[in-house]
């Protein structure tokens, strides 16, 4: 059996809205409201679901660049969730992050070659000659040439400044990359090239993902397993083929038809979902997809369902299943 690298128990991250004279509490955003699943070694773990759902503050509280507000993350068997920054220090090497947008995460002052060895800096690796050394490594990897190691970021295109992201992803050996959308900021064409260095690189280093994105299509063939979100909740977590031959749950039937069809000839039933996404500020009580779900029952309205296992490896939380 294939060893756990990450264990996410539970986790929640809820942001307070203060307000008043005394500038007490007055509500929460629920942006993260128990999640629980697990990333193998060597495997990719993609998060899908609509914009504002929580995929990404789930990915910075796991990398603990927010603290949570409650739950348990597990990197190889030991509890991370509180450690403080020095405590977390020796973790950083085995947790890396690619960010969304591949031009605001990189310093506009600072030539490539630094922003990438950077890393290796900060942990005392090696001398400045063999971080350099490093650096060339890293950029023949991800398909960069040596010569434009002294160039500065504004001087790449898009798809070039993300292969940059993945190269000081990379720097320091993680074992685990939590990929933030990292390619909705780029053109088709450009996506599939980094879409394939990535999984190229996963087969080399035996690296671990967790994709997020919004692009079902993407994350249909960069992942192993998939985990649908909505409002701040996995609503159902299966393997690929599973996910997209039998949905369990009515949001991923709804996000699955959706999908644009290329051929024009092809009919396909469309789900259309009525209203708009609640507020995390005030979820629906009950399930959180009642107010759109066109199967809802009144216990929907009442009680919350329990992320169960409705197949073998195929999880859903839906009271109908």
């Amino acid at each position: 059996m294939t060893e756990t690298l990450l264990e996410v128990e539970g986790l929640k991250k809820h942001f307070p809205i203060h307000g008043g004279l005394l500038n007490r509490e007055q509500a929460r955003v629920y942006a993260v409201d128990g999640v629980s699943f697990t990333v193998r070694r060597g495997e990719t773990l993609g998060i899908v679901g609509e914009s504002g759902c929580g995929k990404s503050t789930l990915g910075k509280t796991i990398l603990k660049l927010i603290e949570p507000t409650e739950g348990a993350i597990r990197l190889k068997g030991r509890d991370i969730t509180r450690l403080s920054r020095r405590e977390m220090l020796p973790h950083r090497r085995e947790m890396q992050v690619i960010f969304q947008d591949p031009y605001a995460s990189l310093n506009q002052r600072m030539r490539v070659q630094d922003i990438v060895a950077e890393p290796l800096g900060n942990f005392d690796t090696g001398s400045r000659a063999e971080r350099l050394e490093k650096v060339a490594a890293l950029f023949a990897k991800v398909g960069l040439r040596l010569e434009v190691m002294h160039r500065y970021p504004h001087e790449f295109s898009g798809g070039q400044r993300q292969r940059l992201g993945i190269a000081r992803a990379l720097a320091l050996n993680p074992e685990l990359i939590i990929a933030d959308e990292p390619v909705s900021a780029l053109d088709v064409s450009v996506q599939a090239q980094v879409i394939n260095l990535m999984m190229d690189l996963q087969g080399e280093f035996d690296l671990s993902y967790l994709f997020i994105a919004h692009d079902l299509a993407v994350v249909q063939h960069i992942s192993h397993r998939i985990g649908v979100m909505y409002l701040g909740r996995v609503v159902e977590l299966t393997d690929k083929a599973s996910l997209f031959r039998h949905p369990q749950h009515p949001y991923t039937e709804a996000l699955l038809a959706s999908v644009p069809v290329p051929d024009p000839r092809r009919r396909k039933k469309r789900t259309v979902l009525k209203g708009d996404v609640p507020s995390p500020v005030k979820p629906p009580k009950g399930c959180h997809f009642n107010t759109r779900c066109p199967y809802a029952v009144e216990r929907c309205f009442h009680e919350s369902p329990a992320l169960r296992e409705v197949a073998p490896g195929h999880w859903a939380a839906c009271h109908l299943r």
